[in-house]
């Protein structure tokens, strides 16, 4: 059980506290409410591009990472298509460091061509070396397009494509900074050796004074139900033939998501995973293969992606991959693989619990999804899984309409 307390600041700044006295550091996150969902269609890659920006320096400090350094701190940031989350690292006796840097920038990040400039081709070169020049680097730009048809999904954390980034100006990116980037859609955790009267002092001191801005409310279209099986083929200068299959599964308040998680261990998370055993080690189908899924907060994807061996075509291999799907959906799955897969959950948990820093970013996560409290009770909507209750997302998620498949084909 994860303890902690809460509170909101005048503003509309949500923070969380949670005391751990058996460590000399500290962690602060903050969280907002903002990912490459919220963009506009026609100025994708925005939320990953602010990311950058927001490490280029605020008007009271030029840059970001050398007074934390020499508070002994180190920092990092990350964007998803739903969020974006920054967090600090550093000896608890300089606490306020964290606190100074990231209400500078939320109060008063610095605005310049030159910083623009710089992280925009940062980014750009980052796009092209991610997906464009590496192998397969394109393989999620045409999943995802396949997939999503009105939801924005279907483009990635980066961008469409390359021109939005290229093209953004100072205006737009204040605009979206305006829009996103305020007291009232963030949530900031603290976690270590503190108490909530000390954040609390900190909190006011720092972050107090800052406009709370208008609550951002999300209206994104809604995907609708796939009525058909989609599939596209694309030749590209790669190694060897690649398969990618992707279904619609529910959003992460949904029922279903759970199983949907549980379905991805068993079939095609480690050496141990159905599709591995089967379609690697024995028919020698493929020379790798995974299962996962997105973790969306709207509805998300249920991803098969596995390189096929020489001697196999895409379609022998699809066939195979097919064959295991349609065993789970006729005879679902055993009570001992689903007790080892709720154990490798278990143990996921608790080993992300031992640090404070991912402790620190849960829950402000869980926060987001509604209550922080939800961290604590995560654990027990695994274990009250069911084969029945499995066999039944199975077979919502595995229809033959919900199907996209991507056949990435080698040139020869």
């Amino acid at each position: 059980m994860i303890q902690f307390e809460k509170f909101t600041l005048d503003n509309g700044l949500r923070v969380i506290v949670h005391q751990d006295v058996t460590t000399p550091m500290v962690a602060v996150n903050l969280l907002y409410d903002v990912g490459a969902r919220d963009e506009n269609p026609g100025q994708t890659g925005f939320a990953h591009l602010f990311e950058h920006l927001m490490f280029g320096g605020s008007v009271n400090i030029p840059e970001y990472d050398t007074p934390l350094q020499m508070a002994g701190g180190e920092n990092n940031a990350y964007t998803t298509n739903d969020i974006t989350n920054y967090y600090v690292q550093l000896p608890k006796q300089n606490i306020e460091t964290a606190f100074w840097l990231e209400s500078d920038r939320l109060f008063s990040l610095a605005f310049s061509k030159k910083s623009l400039d710089v992280q925009r081709k940062v980014v750009c070169e980052e796009f092209k070396e991610h997906y464009i020049n590496k192998p397969y680097g394109d393989a999620w730009k045409h999943l995802r397009e396949l997939a999503y048809t009105q939801h924005p999904y279907r483009w990635m954390t980066i961008g469409k494509e390359l021109k939005h980034v290229e093209d953004a100006q100072l205006d737009d990116v204040k605009n979206f900074f305006f829009k996103h980037y305020r007291p009232v859609n963030a949530i900031l955790c603290v976690a270590g050796n503190v108490t909530t009267d000390e954040v609390k002092t900190l909190a006011n001191k720092w972050f107090g004074d800052i406009e709370p801005g208008e609550k951002y409310t999300r209206q994104l279209p809604t995907e609708p139900i796939q009525t058909a099986a989609r599939t596209e083929s694309l030749v590209r200068k790669v190694p060897i033939d690649a398969l990618y299959k992707a279904w619609h599964i529910p959003a992460r308040m949904e029922k279903g998501y759970h199983e949907s998680d549980l379905i991805t261990e068993i079939m095609g998370n480690g050496y141990a995973s159905r599709l591995y055993q089967t379609l690697v080690k024995e028919q020698q189908v493929f020379s790798s293969i995974n299962c996962y899924h997105t973790g969306s907060l709207d509805a998300g994807l249920l991803v098969i992606e596995g390189k096929v061996k020489e001697g196999f075509t895409l379609e022998m291999a699809n066939s195979a991959v097919k064959e295991q799907i349609d065993l789970l959906v006729e005879n679902g799955i055993t009570e001992d693989e689903l007790q080892k897969a709720k154990n490798k959950i278990e143990a996921m948990i608790a080993f992300e619990d031992m640090s404070i820093l991912s402790r620190a970013n849960n829950l402000a996560f869980y926060e987001l999804l509604g209550d922080a409290a939800l961290i604590n009770e995560e654990l027990n909507q695994y274990q009250s899984v069911t084969s029945a209750s499995m066999l039944e997302t199975a077979r919502m998620v595995f229809r033959p309409e919900n199907e996209n498949t991507l056949f990435y084909k080698a040139e020869q």
